[in-house]
């Protein structure tokens, strides 16, 4: 399952991508310290090499995980069924989980840091999504 692991976080980003591999979850993993850069590659993407997996964190410099929500409004017909967004953030805010259901590509909202069985949960929901 192709990934993309967008965080400004190096450690964060390896303990994450580790973990993934561990659980077995991806193999196919991109990591990105800017939302910019992952946004150019998103977007350059062919149609069938969309990453089915974007974790992104919130809090980043430069563009943070709204913006970058917000960068990809327009492509969101493009994206929507086959890229599903889960958001990472240490904020417990009750704001954040209301805010991030306003955006259709966003499958959940993590607190950091991710576990294995959170991981298993989001690979039963994939599964569960394509047997429909």
């Amino acid at each position: 399952m192709k990934t993309f692991l967008i965080d400004d976080d190096d450690l964060g980003n390896y303990l994450t991508e580790t973990l993934l591999r561990l659980e077995g979850f991806s193999d196919d993993i991109r990591t990105f310290l800017a939302a910019e850069e992952a946004l150019q590659a998103l977007l350059t993407q062919p149609s069938q090499e969309i990453p089915q997996i974007i974790f992104l964190d919130l809090n980043m410099p430069v563009m943070n995980g709204w913006q970058f929500l917000e960068a990809l409004a327009p492509y969101e017909a493009r994206l929507h069924g086959r890229c599903h967004i889960y958001i990472l953030t240490s904020s417990l805010a009750l704001t954040d989980m209301e805010k991030a259901k306003t955006y259709s590509l966003v499958a959940g909202l993590i607190h950091k840091p991710i576990d294995g069985e959170e991981i298993r949960a989001i690979r039963s929901q994939l599964e569960e999504e394509r047997a429909q």
